[in-house]
């Protein structure tokens, strides 16, 4: 990717997008944004318990606590399964392999339209959330050097298992948009922003924090 083409991108794509837990602002104010592996670093999670949520699939969210520290949770990862990864994945690449790869990065979608399909998917639309909207150039500028883009949801397998691996994931000068821009819209030629570890400074870019059930604000945080 060109400077050139890394402009263009965030014109296309001003705001990027993080579905969190109802009720989670307060500690990502003061604790940055964190993957769920900087999460357990922070909470102090040693195995067995990190592996089980590490390293495996988690069919529903986990409530984890630690000394002094408010209550927090990681997500499900209902959109993937052991078997659409087996299926998806190259035989050198386990399931849990993948969960470590994804653990250890925090996530954003480059368009509301991404957003709103997983606020709107069946296991998420009558929930509310927390929704981080932020300003792509202030924190692809900040973070340039440990971000990745991605061209597919790396976190689902339903319906479709695509194919994948870690190459999936490119730093900015190596990710092929001019390949994208020739086979998709403005709004779909990067999918997903990850960013290594955490954002410890999310505060920065955020611009609004808004509280979601599926593409209805029902109130503002921030």
């Amino acid at each position: 990717m060109t400077d050139a083409e890394l402009e263009e991108l965030i014109t296309n794509c001003p705001t990027l997008y993080h579905m969190a837990e109802r009720g989670s602002w307060n500690s990502i104010k003061r604790f940055g944004l964190l993957s769920t592996s900087a999460l357990l670093d922070h909470y102090a999670v040693a195995p067995p318990r990190r592996t089980e949520i590490e390293s495996q699939h988690r069919p529903e969210s986990v409530e984890i606590i630690g000394a002094g520290l408010p209550r927090a949770v990681v997500r499900d990862q209902i959109p993937m399964s052991d078997a659409g990864l087996r299926r998806a994945l190259p035989d050198r690449l386990s399931p849990s392999d993948w969960y470590e790869l994804l653990n250890a990065k925090a996530f954003f979608w480059l368009s509301q339209d991404r957003l709103h399909k997983l606020t709107n998917a069946k296991a998420y639309r009558d929930q509310e959330h927390d929704v981080l909207e932020i300003e792509t150039r202030s924190l692809i500028y900040a973070h340039r050097d440990a971000i990745w883009f991605c061209p597919i949801n790396s976190g689902c397998t339903k319906p479709m298992p695509h194919p994948r691996d870690e190459s999936v994931f490119s730093r900015i000068p190596d990710y092929p948009y001019a390949h994208w821009r020739q086979r998709r819209g403005p709004r779909e030629r990067v999918v997903e922003l990850a960013v290594d570890h955490a954002v410890s400074d999310i505060e920065q870019h955020v611009r609004r924090v808004v509280v979601k059930r599926g593409t209805e604000v029902l109130n503002v945080l921030e």
